[in-house]
């Protein structure tokens, strides 16, 4: 009984070290989802956009959708934190109190059990004890019973001598019995104990230990299916972050975004146009003809057109300027200056075409096909942002004076409704005097109107510019369209006098040559007159100038203008000393004089 008492002993310890290991186990799974959490947010917050509020970026489906899939990770996350506390307090912290709570049961039983032992030793001790007493007394009781008879048949003992052996065997005998009665108490007493330890006392403290064992069990049963528990119920959850992700994933829209990326970079300008014939072989039919001495007729001359490509409309000006009227055509007859008596003429030849020429040759201007397309190469020249916008495109200049429009707007109503609240708040004073002073409220409410006033300026001002804006788009959008048109009238590629296409058969030929301009010839080789000043402005920054067609200019500088931003960002404007070119709006402050608006 002993040895399984101590067996016991050992069962109940091993079952509190595997109770103790598989808490140890639960906290180990507990920091491993702490950390996973802390990692995915921290992911997470990796990953984030890191946008001010005032911060302008397309928002692209796809970058929507991967900013929910982050919120749904940031959730699961905070699942996996659940799922970490939820073992904490439910399994590790409940099986640790429980731990506690057994070693001191069994550390209780166990004494039990070893004190119960002990008394049964003591009570076999002292039975024992009586039984080697109780022997003892009956030896030394057989040992006078001996003496007593040797002296007894002694013929030789006294009578003295036999009745003190008589007296000793007397009194040995009467302490055998008296050890007897003690022996058999004390045998009666341990056979009385033996039989309550062995059948009551033990199995009692057996049996305790038992369902101790059996609780500690059954706990590790609830702990493992807390443990699942703890897990399943944030399933639900995650599989609703989980659907959250497939859902966002879904919502990506390849047309949207392509859609965006339009609107964000749609600039408002329409594309250069096509690029016209410029015939530099006139010359050579002008040399031929200067040379010619008879006189060709005048009436009923046809000019081949393929000569005559670009001329109808003129050539291509560098700015849209309207050409000035015409000089009459050179003819071959204008070359006879003298006649003899008898009506022949000889030639003398003019020196005007070799005059226009030279004149060409020192005053011409280097032609470009567009100046946007010039802007374009430069992409917008870096500059302080304006108010008004002027520095970007028409479109998305468009889009930004709408934008701050609907923040004024808003401004608006939130001091309109301030207003309301104070007049509100003012009756009710000037009714109720005790609540409040009226006057005290005047202050705040002439702020507010006067705030209010000023709104409606700044959104009175940008609705103007919007209305700039949008009225150049939709002319932009016209000639557009009517270029469209044209294109798809002659089918082909048609210069700016329409007389040129793919198939020379489908030519459209222009009007007779006689019908032009008479001046023609002369305006090929003359430069425009200056435009008039509508104003002045000052260079607030340098400008180096060193694309075609524009004006450098420095820090300080003082020019004319002579023509207004269109709204692409220049504007044109011309030195003291007649030199004209296109400067960034941006770059200059610009004044203009009110009697020469619209000039």
């Amino acid at each position: 009984l002993k040895d399984q008492f101590d067996n016991l002993d050992k069962h109940t310890q091993w079952g509190i070290d595997f109770l103790e290991k598989y808490a140890k186990f639960v906290k180990e799974r507990i920091e491993i989802e702490q950390n996973y959490a802390k990692q995915l947010r921290n992911l997470v917050k990796k990953y984030c956009p890191k946008r001010s509020p005032k911060d302008e970026e397309p928002r692209f489906t796809s970058c929507i959708a991967f900013f929910n899939i982050l919120n749904e990770l940031n959730d699961y996350a905070g699942q996996r934190e659940v799922v970490a506390e939820e073992m904490g307090h439910r399994v590790y912290g409940e099986l640790m109190r429980y731990s506690h709570d057994l070693k001191t049961e069994r550390k209780m039983h166990l004494q039990e059990g070893r004190k119960a032992q002990q008394y049964l030793d003591m009570c076999w001790k002292q039975m024992d004890n009586s039984k080697k007493k109780f022997e003892r007394e009956c030896r030394e009781a057989e040992k006078a019973q001996q003496s007593y008879e040797r002296l007894d048949n002694d013929t030789n003992a006294t009578k003295a001598d036999v009745e003190k052996a008589k007296q000793q065997l007397n009194l040995r005998t009467h302490m055998a019995d008296e050890n007897k009665n003690e022996y058999a108490a004390q045998l009666q007493n341990f056979n009385g104990e033996q039989h309550k330890h062995y059948y009551i006392v033990i199995p009692q403290i057996y049996k305790q230990l038992q369902e101790m064992d059996e609780r500690r069990t059954i706990k590790l049963s609830e702990c493992y299916k807390g443990f699942a528990d703890s897990e399943r119920k944030v399933i639900p959850i995650i599989s609703k972050c989980l659907e959250g992700m497939i859902l966002a994933a879904k919502s990506v829209d390849e047309h949207r975004d392509s859609q965006l990326v339009i609107d964000c970079f749609k600039s408002g300008f329409e594309p250069p146009g096509d690029f016209p014939f410029e015939d530099y072989s006139q010359n050579i039919y002008r040399t031929i003809s200067d040379g010619t001495i008879s006189t060709p007729k005048q009436e009923g001359m046809r000019i081949d057109p393929k000569t005559t490509v670009g001329k109808a409309k003129g050539k291509l000006w560098l700015f849209g300027k309207k050409p000035k009227p015409q000089s009459p055509p050179l003819t071959p007859t204008s070359l006879y200056t003298s006649s003899t008596p008898n009506g022949s003429q000889y030639p003398i030849f003019s020196i005007e075409p070799v005059h226009y020429c030279m004149s060409d040759i020192k005053t011409g201007k280097p032609r470009i096909p567009s100046f946007r397309s010039l802007k374009r190469g430069v992409l917008y020249l870096q500059g302080p942002a304006l108010e008004d916008f002027s520095h970007l495109p028409p479109e998305q200049r468009r889009k930004k004076l709408q934008q701050r429009i609907d923040e004024l707007n808003r401004e608006l109503q939130k001091e309109t409704d301030q207003k309301d609240a104070l007049i509100k708040m003012r009756d009710v004073y000037e009714k109720n005097p005790q609540m409040g002073d009226p006057g005290s409220l005047q202050p705040k409410l002439t702020e507010t109107m006067s705030n209010m006033d000023r709104l409606r300026m700044e959104i009175h001002k940008n609705e103007a510019w919007l209305s700039e804006v949008e009225g150049k788009v939709a002319a932009r959008s016209d000639r557009r369209h009517s270029s469209d048109i044209n294109h798809l009238v002659t089918q082909g590629r048609e210069s700016p006098e329409g007389s040129y296409t793919d198939d020379a058969n489908q030519e459209v030929r222009g009007p007779p040559q006689q019908h032009a301009h008479p001046n023609e010839f002369d305006d090929e080789f003359e430069d425009d007159e200056p435009l008039p000043a509508i104003g002045h402005c000052k260079a607030i920054y340098p400008f180096d100038g060193h694309n075609e067609g524009t004006l450098a200019m420095k820090e300080g500088e003082v020019l004319y203008i002579i023509e207004e931003d269109k709204g692409d960002g220049w504007t044109r404007a011309r030195r003291h000393n007649g030199e004209e070119g296109y400067v960034p709006t941006s770059y200059i402050d610009v004044t203009l004089e009110k009697n020469s608006k619209g000039a």
